[in-house]
Protein backbone atom coordinates (compact mmCIF):
# COMPACT_ATOMS: atom_id res chain seq x y z
CA UNK A 1 0.00 0.00 0.00
CA UNK A 2 1.45 3.24 -1.07
CA UNK A 3 1.95 6.14 1.82
CA UNK A 4 -0.45 9.29 2.17
CA UNK A 5 0.82 11.94 0.10
CA UNK A 6 0.02 15.28 1.86
CA UNK A 7 -1.26 17.73 4.70
CA UNK A 8 -5.17 19.06 5.01
CA UNK A 9 -6.74 20.24 7.90
CA UNK A 10 -10.28 18.73 8.78
CA UNK A 11 -13.35 19.97 10.46
CA UNK A 12 -12.40 23.56 9.83
CA UNK A 13 -16.01 24.55 10.98
CA UNK A 14 -18.62 21.83 11.44
CA UNK A 15 -20.22 22.00 8.04
CA UNK A 16 -16.95 20.80 7.03
CA UNK A 17 -18.18 17.18 8.92
CA UNK A 18 -21.35 16.47 8.45
CA UNK A 19 -22.70 12.50 9.88
CA UNK A 20 -26.05 10.83 8.92
CA UNK A 21 -26.91 8.02 10.62
CA UNK A 22 -28.27 5.41 8.28
CA UNK A 23 -31.12 3.33 10.51
CA UNK A 24 -33.41 1.19 8.37
CA UNK A 25 -36.42 0.62 10.86
CA UNK A 26 -40.25 1.02 10.43
CA UNK A 27 -42.10 2.51 14.13
CA UNK A 28 -44.64 0.90 15.30
CA UNK A 29 -46.65 4.52 15.67
CA UNK A 30 -47.95 2.83 19.34
CA UNK A 31 -45.68 1.96 22.47
CA UNK A 32 -43.99 4.11 25.43
CA UNK A 33 -40.84 5.36 23.76
CA UNK A 34 -40.64 8.36 21.68
CA UNK A 35 -38.45 8.40 18.39
CA UNK A 36 -36.67 11.84 17.99
CA UNK A 37 -34.56 12.29 14.95
CA UNK A 38 -32.15 15.42 15.69
CA UNK A 39 -29.75 17.50 14.42
CA UNK A 40 -27.00 18.94 16.61
CA UNK A 41 -23.99 21.39 15.86
CA UNK A 42 -21.23 21.19 17.94
CA UNK A 43 -22.41 18.49 20.65
CA UNK A 44 -21.86 14.82 21.37
CA UNK A 45 -24.60 12.37 21.86
CA UNK A 46 -23.72 11.55 25.21
CA UNK A 47 -24.61 15.23 26.14
CA UNK A 48 -27.35 15.38 23.55
CA UNK A 49 -29.22 12.46 25.96
CA UNK A 50 -28.62 13.82 29.23
CA UNK A 51 -30.08 16.97 27.92
CA UNK A 52 -33.31 14.38 26.82
CA UNK A 53 -33.22 13.10 29.55
CA UNK A 54 -33.60 16.47 31.78
CA UNK A 55 -36.05 17.60 29.05
CA UNK A 56 -38.43 14.67 29.32
CA UNK A 57 -37.97 14.40 33.76
CA UNK A 58 -36.77 10.91 33.14
CA UNK A 59 -33.21 8.95 34.05
CA UNK A 60 -30.56 8.88 31.47
CA UNK A 61 -30.61 5.53 31.17
CA UNK A 62 -34.77 5.54 29.50
CA UNK A 63 -32.83 7.51 26.71
CA UNK A 64 -31.78 5.40 24.13
CA UNK A 65 -29.42 6.20 20.78
CA UNK A 66 -27.37 3.67 18.65
CA UNK A 67 -23.83 4.95 18.36
CA UNK A 68 -21.88 7.83 19.12
CA UNK A 69 -21.50 10.48 16.82
CA UNK A 70 -18.70 13.18 16.80
CA UNK A 71 -18.95 16.33 18.73
CA UNK A 72 -17.65 19.30 16.58
CA UNK A 73 -19.82 18.24 13.35
CA UNK A 74 -23.08 18.49 12.07
CA UNK A 75 -24.95 15.12 12.80
CA UNK A 76 -28.00 13.42 12.40
CA UNK A 77 -29.11 10.87 14.05
CA UNK A 78 -31.91 9.29 16.02
CA UNK A 79 -32.32 9.04 20.10
CA UNK A 80 -35.59 7.32 22.07
CA UNK A 81 -37.42 7.85 25.47
CA UNK A 82 -39.07 6.37 27.39
CA UNK A 83 -42.39 7.86 28.39
CA UNK A 84 -44.84 5.54 29.84
CA UNK A 85 -47.67 7.98 30.46
CA UNK A 86 -47.19 9.47 26.54
CA UNK A 87 -46.04 13.15 27.88
CA UNK A 88 -44.27 14.90 26.07
CA UNK A 89 -42.81 18.12 27.51
CA UNK A 90 -44.67 21.36 26.93
CA UNK A 91 -41.49 23.24 26.67
CA UNK A 92 -39.90 22.70 23.09
CA UNK A 93 -36.47 20.67 23.50
CA UNK A 94 -35.16 23.54 21.39
CA UNK A 95 -36.43 26.40 24.30
CA UNK A 96 -34.98 24.06 27.05
CA UNK A 97 -31.81 23.63 25.94
CA UNK A 98 -31.02 27.21 25.05
CA UNK A 99 -29.68 28.11 28.82
CA UNK A 100 -27.24 24.80 28.57
CA UNK A 101 -25.35 25.81 24.95
CA UNK A 102 -23.10 28.18 24.20
CA UNK A 103 -22.27 29.75 20.95
CA UNK A 104 -22.39 27.88 18.27
CA UNK A 105 -24.15 24.71 19.43
CA UNK A 106 -27.91 23.86 18.60
CA UNK A 107 -29.80 20.61 18.62
CA UNK A 108 -33.33 20.69 16.77
CA UNK A 109 -35.70 17.73 16.11
CA UNK A 110 -36.31 17.42 12.97
CA UNK A 111 -39.37 14.31 13.33
CA UNK A 112 -40.48 11.97 15.84
CA UNK A 113 -42.28 8.81 15.90
CA UNK A 114 -43.68 6.32 19.04
CA UNK A 115 -42.33 2.80 18.78
CA UNK A 116 -42.86 -0.35 21.00
CA UNK A 117 -39.14 -0.46 21.68
CA UNK A 118 -35.79 1.54 23.38
CA UNK A 119 -33.26 2.50 20.32
CA UNK A 120 -30.83 -0.20 21.26
CA UNK A 121 -26.60 0.86 20.34
CA UNK A 122 -25.36 -0.41 17.36
CA UNK A 123 -28.64 -0.58 15.59
CA UNK A 124 -27.91 1.64 12.63
CA UNK A 125 -26.28 -0.07 9.68
CA UNK A 126 -24.10 2.51 8.65
CA UNK A 127 -22.99 6.23 8.68
CA UNK A 128 -23.15 8.64 5.38
CA UNK A 129 -20.06 11.31 5.76
CA UNK A 130 -19.76 14.31 3.76
CA UNK A 131 -16.28 15.67 5.02
CA UNK A 132 -14.42 19.04 3.40
CA UNK A 133 -10.96 19.85 3.79
CA UNK A 134 -8.94 22.40 3.73
CA UNK A 135 -5.89 23.86 3.36
CA UNK A 136 -4.25 20.58 1.18
CA UNK A 137 -0.99 20.29 0.28
CA UNK A 138 0.00 18.34 -2.43
CA UNK A 139 -0.23 17.16 -5.95
CA UNK A 140 -3.85 16.98 -7.23
CA UNK A 141 -3.57 14.02 -9.39
CA UNK A 142 -1.87 12.29 -7.07
CA UNK A 143 -4.49 12.28 -4.26
CA UNK A 144 -6.95 11.54 -6.81
CA UNK A 145 -5.15 8.14 -7.85
CA UNK A 146 -4.77 7.78 -4.16
CA UNK A 147 -8.47 8.16 -3.91
CA UNK A 148 -9.31 5.72 -6.70
CA UNK A 149 -6.98 3.27 -5.04
CA UNK A 150 -9.10 3.84 -2.20
CA UNK A 151 -12.24 3.24 -3.93
CA UNK A 152 -11.25 -0.27 -5.55
CA UNK A 153 -9.30 -1.69 -2.47
CA UNK A 154 -10.66 -0.01 0.67
CA UNK A 155 -8.13 1.14 3.69
CA UNK A 156 -6.71 -0.84 6.94
CA UNK A 157 -9.74 -1.08 9.16
CA UNK A 158 -8.20 0.61 12.08
CA UNK A 159 -9.62 2.01 15.18
CA UNK A 160 -9.55 5.63 14.98
CA UNK A 161 -8.24 8.41 17.39
CA UNK A 162 -11.20 8.61 18.75
CA UNK A 163 -11.63 5.63 20.61
CA UNK A 164 -8.45 6.45 22.65
CA UNK A 165 -9.72 10.39 23.67
CA UNK A 166 -7.77 13.53 23.54
CA UNK A 167 -4.37 12.76 23.47
CA UNK A 168 -4.57 9.12 23.82
CA UNK A 169 -5.63 9.64 27.67
CA UNK A 170 -8.19 6.54 27.25
CA UNK A 171 -5.44 4.26 26.63
CA UNK A 172 -3.35 5.33 30.03
CA UNK A 173 -6.58 5.47 31.58
CA UNK A 174 -7.41 1.57 30.64
CA UNK A 175 -3.97 0.48 32.05
CA UNK A 176 -4.70 2.18 34.86
CA UNK A 177 -8.42 0.45 35.09
CA UNK A 178 -6.68 -2.68 34.89
CA UNK A 179 -3.84 -2.26 36.98
CA UNK A 180 -6.97 -1.67 39.70
CA UNK A 181 -8.60 -4.85 38.90
CA UNK A 182 -5.68 -7.35 38.73
CA UNK A 183 -4.07 -5.85 42.16
CA UNK A 184 -7.40 -6.74 43.57
CA UNK A 185 -8.11 -10.40 45.03
CA UNK A 186 -11.73 -10.46 43.68
CA UNK A 187 -13.47 -11.40 40.94
CA UNK A 188 -14.38 -8.48 38.59
CA UNK A 189 -18.13 -6.81 38.84
CA UNK A 190 -19.81 -4.22 36.80
CA UNK A 191 -20.54 -1.35 38.56
CA UNK A 192 -24.16 0.42 37.11
CA UNK A 193 -22.47 3.73 38.35
CA UNK A 194 -19.28 2.94 36.02
CA UNK A 195 -20.84 0.60 33.40
CA UNK A 196 -20.36 2.92 30.70
CA UNK A 197 -16.69 4.40 31.62
CA UNK A 198 -15.56 0.74 31.64
CA UNK A 199 -17.23 -0.49 29.07
CA UNK A 200 -15.30 2.55 27.20
CA UNK A 201 -12.01 1.79 29.01
CA UNK A 202 -12.28 -1.79 28.33
CA UNK A 203 -13.18 -1.01 24.23
CA UNK A 204 -10.06 1.06 24.51
CA UNK A 205 -7.97 -1.61 25.54
CA UNK A 206 -9.15 -4.06 22.83
CA UNK A 207 -8.74 -1.78 20.46
CA UNK A 208 -5.25 -1.18 21.30
CA UNK A 209 -4.36 -4.67 20.82
CA UNK A 210 -6.44 -5.11 17.55
CA UNK A 211 -4.50 -2.05 15.71
CA UNK A 212 -1.18 -3.41 16.38
CA UNK A 213 -1.90 -6.94 15.06
CA UNK A 214 -3.56 -4.57 11.96
CA UNK A 215 -0.40 -2.57 11.96
CA UNK A 216 1.61 -5.83 11.84
CA UNK A 217 -0.19 -7.15 8.86
CA UNK A 218 -0.06 -4.38 6.90
CA UNK A 219 3.81 -4.00 7.66
CA UNK A 220 3.68 -7.68 5.85
CA UNK A 221 1.39 -6.39 3.06
CA UNK A 222 -0.98 -9.57 4.12
CA UNK A 223 -4.11 -6.99 5.55
CA UNK A 224 -5.86 -7.88 2.38
CA UNK A 225 -4.70 -11.19 1.66
CA UNK A 226 -4.98 -14.70 3.19
CA UNK A 227 -2.31 -16.12 5.41
CA UNK A 228 -2.68 -19.77 6.60
CA UNK A 229 -4.77 -20.26 9.91
CA UNK A 230 -6.73 -16.80 9.01
CA UNK A 231 -10.74 -16.11 10.15
CA UNK A 232 -12.29 -14.68 7.38
CA UNK A 233 -14.95 -12.02 7.96
CA UNK A 234 -18.23 -12.27 5.23
CA UNK A 235 -18.93 -8.92 4.31
CA UNK A 236 -21.21 -6.44 5.68
CA UNK A 237 -22.26 -8.60 8.40
CA UNK A 238 -20.49 -9.98 11.48
CA UNK A 239 -20.47 -13.94 10.29
CA UNK A 240 -16.77 -14.84 10.46
CA UNK A 241 -15.66 -18.31 8.78
CA UNK A 242 -12.61 -20.40 8.75
CA UNK A 243 -11.27 -22.28 5.43
CA UNK A 244 -8.53 -23.75 3.55
CA UNK A 245 -6.81 -20.97 1.29
CA UNK A 246 -7.73 -21.65 -2.71
CA UNK A 247 -8.03 -20.47 -5.53
CA UNK A 248 -12.17 -19.42 -4.17
CA UNK A 249 -10.67 -17.83 -1.30
CA UNK A 250 -8.50 -15.26 -3.63
CA UNK A 251 -11.15 -14.89 -5.57
CA UNK A 252 -13.86 -14.02 -3.20
CA UNK A 253 -10.92 -11.67 -1.10
CA UNK A 254 -10.19 -9.92 -4.43
CA UNK A 255 -13.58 -9.32 -4.94
CA UNK A 256 -14.26 -7.92 -1.48
CA UNK A 257 -16.46 -10.81 -0.73
CA UNK A 258 -14.59 -11.67 2.65
CA UNK A 259 -11.58 -9.75 4.63
CA UNK A 260 -8.85 -11.26 6.86
CA UNK A 261 -9.59 -10.72 10.14
CA UNK A 262 -8.09 -10.09 13.58
CA UNK A 263 -9.52 -10.73 17.05
CA UNK A 264 -10.94 -8.68 19.30
CA UNK A 265 -8.39 -10.04 22.70
CA UNK A 266 -10.82 -11.76 25.25
CA UNK A 267 -11.06 -15.15 26.38
CA UNK A 268 -12.71 -18.23 24.43
CA UNK A 269 -11.10 -20.91 22.16
CA UNK A 270 -9.58 -18.52 19.48
CA UNK A 271 -10.33 -19.68 15.77
CA UNK A 272 -7.18 -18.37 14.17
CA UNK A 273 -4.51 -20.85 13.63
CA UNK A 274 -1.10 -21.32 12.57
CA UNK A 275 0.67 -18.58 10.50
CA UNK A 276 -2.02 -16.14 12.01
CA UNK A 277 -1.68 -17.34 15.10
CA UNK A 278 2.26 -17.16 15.69
CA UNK A 279 1.99 -13.62 14.37
CA UNK A 280 -0.63 -12.43 16.87
CA UNK A 281 0.93 -13.99 19.79
CA UNK A 282 4.25 -11.89 18.92
CA UNK A 283 2.73 -8.88 18.68
CA UNK A 284 0.50 -9.59 22.05
CA UNK A 285 3.87 -10.74 23.54
CA UNK A 286 4.65 -7.17 24.53
CA UNK A 287 5.25 -5.86 27.69
CA UNK A 288 3.08 -2.96 27.71
CA UNK A 289 0.26 -5.45 26.43
CA UNK A 290 0.34 -7.80 29.28
CA UNK A 291 -2.19 -5.71 31.68
CA UNK A 292 -4.52 -5.37 28.71
CA UNK A 293 -4.00 -9.34 28.02
CA UNK A 294 -4.26 -9.95 31.35
CA UNK A 295 -7.15 -7.83 32.62
CA UNK A 296 -9.05 -8.70 29.53
CA UNK A 297 -9.22 -12.44 30.83
CA UNK A 298 -9.73 -11.39 34.33
CA UNK A 299 -12.98 -9.67 33.13
CA UNK A 300 -13.98 -12.53 31.01
CA UNK A 301 -14.21 -10.47 27.64
CA UNK A 302 -15.39 -13.15 25.06
CA UNK A 303 -13.36 -13.47 21.78
CA UNK A 304 -14.37 -12.27 18.72
CA UNK A 305 -13.38 -10.64 15.21
CA UNK A 306 -13.04 -7.77 13.19
CA UNK A 307 -11.97 -7.36 9.67
CA UNK A 308 -8.44 -6.22 8.82
CA UNK A 309 -9.93 -4.49 5.42
CA UNK A 310 -12.73 -1.28 5.27
CA UNK A 311 -14.46 -1.15 2.01
CA UNK A 312 -15.29 2.77 1.40
CA UNK A 313 -18.69 2.34 -0.31
CA UNK A 314 -20.36 5.09 -2.45
CA UNK A 315 -17.04 6.92 -3.10
CA UNK A 316 -17.39 10.22 -4.66
CA UNK A 317 -15.14 13.60 -4.52
CA UNK A 318 -14.77 16.43 -5.56
CA UNK A 319 -12.38 19.73 -5.69
CA UNK A 320 -13.77 22.94 -4.90
CA UNK A 321 -10.75 24.87 -5.65
CA UNK A 322 -6.84 23.97 -5.78
CA UNK A 323 -6.22 23.47 -1.93
CA UNK A 324 -10.06 22.09 -0.63
CA UNK A 325 -11.28 18.61 -1.15
CA UNK A 326 -14.76 17.62 -0.53
CA UNK A 327 -15.69 13.71 0.32
CA UNK A 328 -18.80 11.78 0.00
CA UNK A 329 -18.64 8.28 1.52
CA UNK A 330 -20.67 5.59 3.81
CA UNK A 331 -19.05 3.54 6.36
CA UNK A 332 -20.50 0.17 8.26
CA UNK A 333 -21.01 1.04 12.10
CA UNK A 334 -17.83 0.83 13.65
CA UNK A 335 -15.66 2.02 11.19
CA UNK A 336 -13.97 5.35 11.58
CA UNK A 337 -14.22 8.56 9.00
CA UNK A 338 -10.54 9.42 10.21
CA UNK A 339 -9.01 6.38 9.26
CA UNK A 340 -10.15 6.84 5.71
CA UNK A 341 -8.78 10.37 6.03
CA UNK A 342 -5.57 9.34 6.96
CA UNK A 343 -5.25 6.92 4.48
CA UNK A 344 -5.42 10.01 1.56
CA UNK A 345 -3.18 12.54 3.99
CA UNK A 346 -0.07 11.74 5.58
CA UNK A 347 -0.77 14.70 8.10
CA UNK A 348 -4.37 15.25 9.53
CA UNK A 349 -4.48 18.09 11.37
CA UNK A 350 -7.46 18.82 13.37
CA UNK A 351 -8.71 23.06 13.35
CA UNK A 352 -7.08 24.25 16.36
CA UNK A 353 -9.99 26.15 17.66
CA UNK A 354 -11.49 23.24 19.85
CA UNK A 355 -11.63 23.62 23.29
CA UNK A 356 -12.17 20.87 25.40
CA UNK A 357 -14.93 18.30 24.94
CA UNK A 358 -18.30 17.83 27.09
CA UNK A 359 -18.83 14.39 28.79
Amino acid sequence: MTHPICQAIYKATPADFIVTENLAIEHTCDGEHLWLYITKVNLNTAYVARLLADWAGVPVRDVGYSGLKDRHAITHQWFSIRLPTKAVPSTPFSEFIKPHLHNGESAEIIKQAWHSRKLGRGTHKSNHFTITLRAITGDKSAIDDRLNQIKTSGVPNYFGEQRFGNDGKNTEKAKQFFDKILASPKPYRPNKKTAERDSLLISTARSVLFNAMLDARVADGSWQTALDGDVFNLNGTGSIFVADIDDDIHARLNSGDIHPTAPLYGTGTPKHSNDVARLYDTVLSRDDFAVFCQGLHKIDAKISYRPLRLLVRLLTWRWVDDASLVLDFELPKGAFATVVLSAVVDELILHSHHDAPKA
